[in-house]
């Protein structure tokens, strides 16, 4: 396995990303992309993410190679990435060896871990209601609730998505219109509202730096799914279990 990325902030930001969720994670590298399905230790969240050999400018994966890495690690490594460097990785003595090329030649091993885990598994959901919109605008909607409560209410109409949190005395309400910037499909005669962790999601809306556009999928006290995705190099989902009404 020998793969060299010249793009490097696809996987520099995204293992930022994940392991703000995940500690440990398996990943799958196949002839096509690097992919990873995991849970949070919390069972809470999930993470599907995929980069894709076209986002690398050389990809040599003769056969599925699987590693077990603890994210952090990773993290600091990648963290030491220049916007100039391009990045190689190969697998020796049961070692990950991360190679920075710029104005020197940087090299980092780090151990894959014998880790032995259920293969996780991405469910089939069914969502009432599916919203594309600008990755800043829902951003920015988290940030704003963020001020006031823990949990968030999605509610979704035919002409908006509702964002609102509640705190003791605070309220905030953000109204999100069909536009421009907005598509709304709704699988229902009726409204749609279901409640999630603000805490979670605020670490999700990072995947805003992967793409410009996001897909925010739900239904009534159901799983909140994000989908992020960089046509030709990146994809990044999460799956975010509901908060329920007397919590």
């Amino acid at each position: 396995m020998r793969l060299q990325l010249a793009e490097t902030r696809y996987l520099k930001d995204s293992i930022s990303i994940i392991s703000d969720l995940v500690n440990e994670a398996t990943f799958k590298i196949t002839p096509q992309a690097i992919e990873l399905v995991a849970m949070d230790p919390a069972n809470v969240a999930m993470v599907i993410y995929k980069l894709l050999s076209s986002c690398f400018t050389e990809y040599d994966v003769k056969e599925k190679v699987e590693l077990a890495i603890n994210l952090n690690n990773l993290k600091q490594i990648l963290r030491r990435v220049k916007p100039d460097d391009s990045l190689q990785l190969e697998v020796e003595d049961n070692k990950l060896k991360v190679t920075l090329l710029g104005k020197t030649r940087r090299t980092f091993s780090i151990p894959i871990l014998d880790v032995e885990e259920k293969e996780q598994k991405v469910p089939d959901l069914n969502f009432g209601a599916t919203i594309k919109t600008s990755s800043t605008i829902l951003t920015e909607a988290i940030e704003d609730v963020d001020i006031v409560g823990e949990s968030v209410s999605f509610a979704a109409h035919p002409d908006k998505l509702m964002i609102s949190a509640e705190g003791d005395l605070s309220k905030a309400h953000i109204d999100i219109e069909k536009g421009d910037h907005t598509q709304i499909n709704i699988h229902s005669d009726n409204s749609l509202r279901s409640k999630y962790s603000i805490e979670y999601l605020k670490k999700m809306i990072a995947g805003g730096k992967l793409a410009d556009e996001v897909m925010i999928s739900f239904n009534r006290d159901y799983p909140l799914k994000l989908d992020f995705k960089a046509i030709d190099k990146v994809a990044l989902s999460f799956i975010l279990a509901p908060r329920v009404e007397n919590d």
